[in-house]
């Protein structure tokens, strides 16, 4: 329990709480690695993205990727400038419906679930590919999925995508001050690396295309 309210501590703290729990990613320590993940999760910094990434698809504890596979589709969105968003929106989306189509662990494809909805809520359905994406997604588990449990929040994400009201905010948050250039070269150059050990042939997809989103960040360099 101390770590868990720790751990909302982390997440009520906010921004300032990233720089520290991306240092403990990189300790031997496994557990406060975990917890490092599921507060990076709980706060949605978009320092944190690549990092839940990988949990979410890869990480050999099961609530690990429940916490990232939730926290992927509840990023804070309106801090990525507009010339990201596509991207990061778009290696989210992979992620989630990997983690839904691939999961062992009930529990894991359900907390996709969550986040392919939360995620389908930023996303405008008139022009976004990856919405239809969804809800072909949400389509397929209401009718294969085996757990009951998982196909009824299926079942709630489509009546409330359906019936939501989509806006989406690129204006700069009011709450916390813009990443500074070299963050989001960060955050691209972890994207590049995510990409590359993905591939093993480099086509349309390049990862090297970061480069010349870097170029368009006000203070990136290419």
């Amino acid at each position: 329990w101390a770590a868990v309210a720790a751990v909302d501590g982390l997440v009520q703290l906010g921004e300032p709480a990233v720089s520290g729990l991306l240092e403990q990613l990189d300790l031997n320590n496994y557990t406060a690695r975990s917890w490092a993940i599921r507060a990076l999760a709980g706060i949605g910094d978009p320092r944190g993205l690549v990092t839940l990434l990988g949990a979410a698809t890869a990480d050999f504890s099961m609530s690990v990727r429940r916490a990232a596979a939730k926290g992927l589709g509840s990023m804070k969105w309106n801090h990525f400038p507009p010339t990201l968003l596509e991207v990061v929106q778009t290696e989210a989306l992979e992620a989630l419906l990997f983690v839904a189509q691939n999961d062992e662990e009930w529990v894991v494809r359900y907390a996709a679930v969550v986040g392919l909805e939360s995620l389908a809520m930023a996303l405008q359905p008139t022009n976004s590919p990856g919405w239809a994406k969804i809800q072909e997604q949400f389509a397929l588990m209401a009718e294969q999925e085996n757990y009951l449990s998982v196909r009824a929040r299926v079942w709630k994400a489509q009546q409330a995508v359906q019936e939501a009201t989509f806006y989406v905010s690129t204006s700069p948050s009011t709450e916390h001050p813009s990443l500074l250039a070299t963050d989001w070269e960060e955050i691209l150059e972890r994207l590049y690396n995510r990409k590359l050990r993905e591939r093993t042939v480099l086509s349309e997809g390049d990862p090297r295309n970061y480069a010349e989103l870097l170029s368009s960040v006000p203070g990136g360099r290419a």
